[in-house]
């Protein structure tokens, strides 16, 4: 099954021999330390839920979120500038910044520059900063699931 949350091991028996076990999400998820998860979780959306054995997730978060931040800035959206002289744009500028590595990438490639008189423009910036948002909740599930909260 594509999406079946089960991986199998190969562990060995007290005769010596090694027979194939499946192992669940949950046990996966136990040997993944809370803060590694979540930041990868935050590097890369659904990183951290495909390392933890919770595929579906992990590959809808993958898809969504930086489909979502990309097609923010194809919408003439705008990355804003760390400037907390005026304290809406630079809670907007942490916002978008959640997306982590779609938006470093964004930042290398001097895209998210915005168009102000683009009829698109806030738009683009609603789906930019909910794009980031969204993955700093992908990034504190993923650390509930390897904490054994979820």
């Amino acid at each position: 099954m594509l999406f079946d949350d089960r991986a199998v091991r190969e562990v060995p028996n007290r005769l010596g021999y090694t027979r194939t076990v499946a192992v669940t999400a949950a046990a996966r998820a136990q040997s993944v330390p809370p803060v590694v998860a979540a930041a990868l979780a935050w590097l890369m959306p659904g990183a951290g839920h495909l390392l933890l054995g919770k595929r579906q997730k992990g590959v809808v978060f993958l898809l969504a979120i930086p489909a979502m931040f990309a097609l923010g800035l194809m919408l003439d959206g705008r990355m804003f500038p760390f400037d907390f002289s005026q304290p809406l744009t630079g809670l907007a500028a942490v916002a978008a910044r959640g997306v982590g590595l779609p938006a470093i990438t964004a930042g290398f490639l001097g895209l998210g520059g915005g168009v102000v008189t683009a009829a698109s423009y806030e738009y683009g910036n609603t789906f930019v900063i909910v794009a980031g948002l969204l993955n700093a909740l992908v990034a504190l599930d993923a650390f509930d699931v390897a904490s054994g909260r979820k």
